[in-house]
């Protein structure tokens, strides 16, 4: 039986969307787009969450202070006060992603599409050629992990360090380091 598949245009796009069909990537939330300093304010006091982000970034106020700023827009408020509400409402503005599941992790991988190592260069996953099968206990998952969390696991880099930290943990550097050059790439994970 065949597992979840991701497909892109390189190695990296196929297994970014295997991993986004899994799990949530941390993204902005659409109703976030305040850029006035009271207006943040007024959104981030509206919550619990809210409040506990504006103390974790630091604005530790009296109630009523926090009750005269948002009562006039005009109040005047120091800069140092107006960059940590702006640092709060961004961080606020992140849903956070979900951690990469175990069964991510410790799958098998099935790589289809153009692999090369040294002067081997084929299609793989065809009916001449099997997929490239990676294990992805023996992988070092840590790098792709936190920048998954951080919202910064592009394409580019988790094909660099799927390579790096998974494939070459896995089967070794190959003869020459591995490459996927080709223009379609499917990943199915089983």
């Amino acid at each position: 039986m065949a597992g979840p598949t991701g497909h892109g245009p390189s190695l990296g796009g196929a297994l970014g969307d295997l991993l986004r069909a899994q799990v949530t990537p941390r993204h902005r939330l659409s109703s976030y787009t305040a850029r006035h300093w009271h207006a943040q304010l007024s959104h981030l006091t509206k919550t619990h969450r809210g409040y506990r982000i504006l103390e974790d970034a630091g604005l530790h106020v009296t109630t009523k202070t926090l009750v005269n700023w948002l009562s006039d827009p005009e109040y005047s408020v120091r800069r140092s006060y107006r960059d940590v509400i702006h640092t709060a409402y961004e961080n606020a503005a992140f849903v956070p992603a979900e951690p990469i599941p175990a069964q991510v992790k410790n799958g098998q991988f099935e790589i289809s599409g153009t692999v090369k190592t040294g002067a081997d260069e084929r299609v793989r996953g065809t009916r001449r050629a099997a997929p490239l099968r990676i294990d992805g206990r023996r992988g070092h998952w840590d790098d792709i992990e936190t920048l998954w969390a951080a919202g910064e696991l592009t394409d580019e880099a988790f094909e660099d360090h799927f390579i790096d930290d998974v494939i070459v943990e896995d089967i070794g550097e190959g003869t020459d380091g591995w490459d996927f050059p080709g223009a379609s790439y499917a990943v199915e994970l089983r």
